[in-house]
């Protein structure tokens, strides 16, 4: 007997890792919703799917999104919040603030927007949340002050909603990936070791998934990377990454 077809909503579907995601699903014959802030990368892939043009950082249009998905297709078995924003910033540029909002909201709010509609339907059958964080999370990184922080607060959040939901059978996935070969990262002016491609880290992140990981970093290399930062004595981790090359400033796209 044929089996029933995962069910799977995906954010940042529009481009990077959320449309190698949207890919592997639906290669795989998954009934997708994809939402993303942009509807010609979304109808890029050429997906049998549904498609709602929303932007994680936005409460009510990401609530839209999911009752028409649940409307459509019923509650999900997977539900994958890979929307995000990557950009450089300083504090002590003012015009910045604004850029570390944006960054904020995306990579933190935007987490609780894509879950909280999701998670009452869910409660019923089970199934899992999977948030995107990043090893960029476990140290704060010289000009990246933004997206350290909000990865960092990614994985506590997901980590908080994790112990949350596990009476109700709803797992929570946190998958932190290293580099991802992707529009965010080709403006990077430095060397990205054990540099995956979208659909390798989509792959990966997919078997996180399945087997309900609780927090996994991406590929196994950088995990030893990030568990050397993590225990870094904070003297010699300021002499190595005081002047480390940063990640280009400017408005998020």
């Amino acid at each position: 007997m044929a089996s029933t077809p995962l069910k799977v909503f995906i954010t940042g579907a529009s481009s990077g890792l959320g449309a190698a995601l949207a890919r592997h699903y639906g290669t795989s014959g998954a009934q997708l919703g994809l939402a993303g802030r942009r509807l010609e990368g979304l109808q890029a892939a050429g997906l049998d799917a549904r498609l709602y043009p929303a932007d994680v950082r936005d409460a009510a249009a990401m609530r839209t999104a999911a009752e028409a998905f649940l409307s459509e297709v019923g509650p999900p078995d997977i539900v994958i919040a890979a929307a995000g924003i990557s950009v450089g910033t300083l504090t002590e540029a003012g015009e910045d603030a604004a850029v570390f909002r944006a960054v904020m909201d995306a990579n933190v709010l935007g987490l609780v927007h894509t879950f909280q509609p999701f998670i009452a339907p869910m409660q019923t059958s089970g199934g899992v949340l999977c948030g995107i964080s990043s090893v960029a999370g476990v140290r704060g990184l010289p000009g990246g002050g933004a997206y350290s922080a909000s990865k960092a607060a990614a994985t506590v959040y997901l980590e908080a909603l994790r112990l949350e939901l596990k009476a109700r059978g709803i797992a929570v996935v946190t998958v932190a990936p290293g580099y991802i070969d992707t529009p965010m990262t080709r403006v990077n002016p430095y060397a990205m070791p054990f540099k995956m491609t979208a659909a390798a880290a989509a792959a990966k992140v997919a078997h996180c998934i399945a087997r309900r990981r609780a927090y996994t970093v991406i590929p196994w290399q950088m995990a030893w990377v990030a568990r050397l930062l993590k225990w870094l004595p904070i003297p010699v981790y300021d002499v190595v990454f005081e002047k480390a090359p940063r990640k280009p400033r400017g408005l998020p796209t």
